[in-house]
């Protein structure tokens, strides 16, 4: 009885001593979807860069602790990070309702509206059940965007989802899409600031309802990561009042 009372014991101390481990995380595993330039993307040496990187190492560089990130479709991304492939997602993620079911979110580090983006030559000038009715458009699969184009308009238009958003681009470029709806600075950089077309974009940009566009961007933990969400909002405000932040924000985004 004291043989087994003792290797209980001993294991409930590993168990916790496990646990406090994991809230002081020395290395912290990113869960990234790529390529959303700028937000995340690749150099032309294969290198991992953008608003979303940048920032995430200068966060792990201020708690004095290192990061990896690790490649992760959007569809699979909240899995993946239950089923701990990596600690947190650094991607671009929106804080909604929904999500907040299902992760702890960090302080938001961006807000960013969404837009719709067509060819120069369209005559679409506005996006509404009219104007869309029995057109083709693009969103990549399991964004806010296309739940938002699903609801609106998925009783008179045909929304096509896409795993990448590369994959969507590609159909945009050759006609197979009416319509693009992505986040604005993603948008901007891939079509409006593009070579391999020429694009505009359509009404207004769109921040509404609140049920989809929520609250801002930010870091998603596992819920019970609560020590680890608030670290990282700490190295944040710090980032924030030294003025890294602005220099990382004002490094891609002009507007």
């Amino acid at each position: 009885m004291y043989r087994y009372l003792g290797i209980t014991l001993l294991g409930a101390a590993l168990v916790a001593g496990s646990a406090q481990a994991r809230d002081s995380y020395d290395h912290v595993r990113f869960g990234v979807d790529v390529p959303y330039e700028p937000m995340q993307y690749r150099t032309p040496d294969g290198g991992l860069t953008g608003f979303d990187i940048d920032l995430g190492n200068a966060l792990c560089e201020q708690m004095g602790i290192t990061c990896e990130w690790i490649e992760q479709q959007w569809d699979g991304i909240i899995p993946g990070l239950m089923a701990r492939n990596y600690d947190a997602i650094m991607s671009s993620m929106t804080i909604n309702e929904e999500r907040r079911e299902q992760v702890l979110f960090s302080d938001a580090y961006l807000t960013v509206p969404s837009a719709w983006f067509a060819p120069q030559d369209s005559d679409i000038e506005t996006a509404d059940e009219q104007t869309l009715d029995g057109l083709t458009l693009g969103v990549q699969r399991g964004t806010l965007q296309d739940s938002y184009a699903t609801d609106f308009y998925g009783d008179v238009a045909n929304v096509r989802r896409y795993a990448t958003a590369d994959d969507m681009l590609l159909d945009m470029e050759s006609g197979r899409l009416d319509l693009v709806f992505v986040n604005y600075p993603v948008g901007k950089t891939t079509l409006l600031d593009s070579e391999r077309g020429d694009y505009r974009v359509v009404g207004e940009m769109i921040r509404e309802p609140y049920e989809y566009f929520g609250d801002g961007i930010a870091i998603a933990f596992r819920p019970r990561d609560e020590a680890l969400a608030e670290r990282f909002n700490d190295a944040l405000a710090e980032l924030q009042e030294d003025g890294t932040y602005d220099e990382i924000h004002d490094r891609y985004f002009s507007e």
